[in-house]
């Protein structure tokens, strides 16, 4: 017998008991069995005593006080020990919370190029895969024309700087050393090679140097000319940016839709006559390196690092190397590698290449520019 049973019978019991007390001892109840009046003292007694004796029994036989519910419980799972009482919770590890250091936001160490001053020249259209013409789609798209600005000429002043300082162990050291970089296929598929050093200081430091292919496929110096990489340090620009004034190290092409005769950059406020830019983009941005002629005090600072990531050389020699670029090294030439995550072309020398492991080729210059941190001090000596 349940609880619930015996708890009710107990209720039901002590409930008659003094109910039956009650009646007898109530004095007007006798007076009524005295009087005779058995019938009504009948009909109380059911009422008070009877009628919840059988209502008990007649909820007991239909088994109403005692009702059995199932209640289906699926096996505990794997997130559900926090809620078993018998399961050990385990303690949580204590977080060190550090105030954060909030420092002013830094910008791309490349500076991003601005509109172009010459609107007649064409940017190279874009396919289906994200990628220039020139990158492998089905056509190349036409080298722009340039026509020679009136207003040019105004930037030029007459050139002071020398062609060449390099005596014959400074020849040798950076032939050596440009030979030693170049892999035989960016030597058999490019025709003029401009190697940069971007050294601070040093006997091959801050110069460009121009090397042809001889008769026989070897490197020979057309060309050295003083040059001024960047600065090479945090700044705000004339337009109030964060950025880094570098020139990253690495092998570039050219641009063929972004050569200019005449350009004004607005983010340094700054005149670029014969820019040539580099083809190479940064994690989804076209990024603004060029070659470009120094003006103003920037003549005066050649030799020295102090462009804003461009590479400056005079203006006459910018002009030699614009025109002579244009005219004679005109052709089909790689493409670099480009890697989609991360929207970044390899300026590490990874050439791009089809489904049988050739290499995709585009109209453009037959030019290939490699930058580095060469000061040349110890190929000299030992050549010495």
């Amino acid at each position: 017998m349940s609880s619930l049973r015996i708890l009710g019978l107990s209720y039901l019991a002590t409930a008659s008991l003094f109910t039956l007390a009650i009646f007898f001892s109530d004095h007007a109840a006798l007076r009524m069995v005295a009087n005779e009046n058995v019938q009504n003292a009948a009909r109380e007694f059911q009422n008070r005593v009877m009628a919840p004796v059988l209502l008990f029994a007649r909820l007991e036989d239909e088994k109403l006080l005692d009702p059995q519910v199932t209640v289906p419980l699926a096996a505990p799972g794997p997130n559900d020990a926090r809620v078993l009482a018998h399961a050990a919770v385990p303690q949580m590890p204590v977080r060190k919370v550090i105030a954060p250091v909030f420092a002013p936001p830094i910008e791309p160490t490349i500076i991003m190029p601005d509109l172009p001053a010459a609107p007649e020249v064409q940017t190279p259209a874009t396919n289906q895969s994200g990628l220039g013409e020139g990158y492998g789609g089905s056509a190349s798209p036409p080298l722009p024309k340039f026509t020679e600005p009136n207003t040019l000429s105004a930037l030029m002043p007459p050139d002071i700087q020398p062609d060449s300082t390099l005596g014959p162990a400074e020849r040798a050291a950076v032939t050596a050393q440009l030979a030693d970089r170049l892999t035989p296929e960016m030597l058999k598929n490019f025709d003029l090679f401009l190697y940069v050093s971007k050294a601070k200081r040093g006997p091959l430091a801050q110069r460009l140097y121009v090397f042809k292919k001889d008769s026989n496929g070897a490197l020979a110096i057309a060309y050295d000319w003083a040059a001024s990489t960047g600065r090479e340090q945090y700044e705000i620009s004339p337009v109030g940016a964060h950025t880094r004034t570098d020139t990253p190290g690495g092998f570039y092409q050219l641009d063929p839709g972004r050569m200019y005769r005449a350009y004004h950059s607005h983010a340094w406020d700054q005149s670029m006559p014969y820019a040539i830019f580099f083809n190479w983009e940064n994690h989804g941005d076209q990024t603004g390196l060029a070659i470009h002629a120094a003006v103003g005090d920037d003549i005066a600072k050649l030799g020295n690092r102090a462009s804003a990531g461009c590479v400056h050389i005079s203006p006459a020699h910018a002009r030699l190397l614009f025109n002579m670029i244009h005219a004679d090294y005109r052709g089909q030439a790689p493409r670099f590698a480009y890697d989609r995550a991360s929207q970044t072309m390899s300026n590490h020398g990874e050439m791009m290449r089809d489904a049988h492991g050739n290499l995709v080729m585009a109209n453009g210059y037959r030019v290939l520019v490699d930058i580095e941190d060469f000061s040349g001090a110890g190929q000299i000596a030992a050549l010495n």
